[in-house]
């Protein structure tokens, strides 16, 4: 069973080794969307420091990471979200280690992280997906997010998608 929890700042270098194979995994499925300048070291310290980095644990390492916060970048105006009446949170960074790949991790973190944000009163989640990945559009389409705009960012087209609880 996985164990979810707020990360620390002993975390930090499981983290970014875990972000690491990731970045490995979607170059080498020709998925050009995370590098060596996104996400960086900075940004998960920053998560960290603001508790909004969350980890699943799984055998005793950290499986996957994300984030949630009410954060968002100037291209989300260019959704028409669905549910602009409702308080919403943001996930960011959805990572699960390559080692622990096509074992539901990141169906069973999304369904987590949405019981906990509906527990606590939030009515909606939005997100951002690289149009190239074909894995992560497959996984938010399939848990019930829907498409509600584009954004462009420095590697490309994203899809900005919203989910009501």
């Amino acid at each position: 069973m996985m164990e979810f929890r707020l990360a620390g700042k002993g975390d930090l270098e499981e983290i970014c080794r875990v972000v690491r194979a990731a970045v490995a995994y979607l170059k080498a499925h020709d998925i050009d969307q995370w590098d060596g300048i996104y996400p960086a070291e900075e940004h998960i310290l920053a998560d960290i420091e603001s508790r909004t980095l969350h980890t699943g644990i799984l055998e005793n390492r950290i499986a996957v990471i994300y984030t949630v916060n009410d954060e968002c970048d100037v291209q989300y105006r260019n959704a028409a979200w669905k549910y602009p009446d409702r308080e919403y949170r943001v996930l960011h960074r959805l990572c699960v280690d390559p080692a622990y790949q096509n074992r539901g991790i990141a169906r069973r973190t999304l369904a987590h992280m949405e019981n906990e944000l509906r527990e606590s009163g939030i009515g909606a989640v939005r997100l951002d997906v690289f149009s190239r990945n074909p894995y992560a559009l497959s996984l938010y389409r399939n848990s019930g997010y829907e498409e509600t705009g584009t954004a462009e960012w420095r590697k490309g087209s994203f899809l900005l998608m919203e989910k009501y609880l």
